[in-house]
């Protein structure tokens, strides 16, 4: 109901891709969730569940110019320490193209990071 609040678990700003600094110090000694827009709206519960103790960068695949996207989350990842990295994407086809685009990055980053895949489905739920 209106007026009833949950507390936000966002702790830093920007949050899009195309709007973040790889070098943020906020980055460093994190770990880092890259989410699909539409999650958010998806899972009510996105804040606690996914959220909480993350840095945050949100994209659309489907309708972002992704160009440089891999470039610079692979910078971000080279820059700083990442303790560990999580994608959030909605189960329709088209928000695949976010898993790639972070598989990539952490490859031309260098490092060894392992991605922990959270995919949520049209109806909120994790599947």
């Amino acid at each position: 109901s209106v007026g009833v609040s949950t507390k936000s678990q966002l702790t830093q700003w920007p949050v899009q891709l195309h709007l973040v600094s790889p070098a943020a110090p906020y980055f460093n000694e994190c770990d880092l969730l890259v989410a699909a827009d539409c999650t958010a709206f998806a899972l009510g519960s996105f804040h606690n569940d996914l959220l909480k103790g993350k840095k945050l960068v949100i994209a659309c695949p489907k309708l972002d110019d992704t160009q440089g996207y891999v470039e610079k989350l692979a910078e971000m990842i080279k820059v700083n320490t990442v303790y560990s990295l999580t994608v959030a994407t909605m189960s329709v086809p088209c928000c695949s193209g976010l898993r790639i685009i972070v598989e990539k990055a952490v490859e031309l980053s260098g490092k060894n990071i392992a991605i922990r895949n959270i995919i949520v489905d049209v109806n909120g739920e994790i599947v």
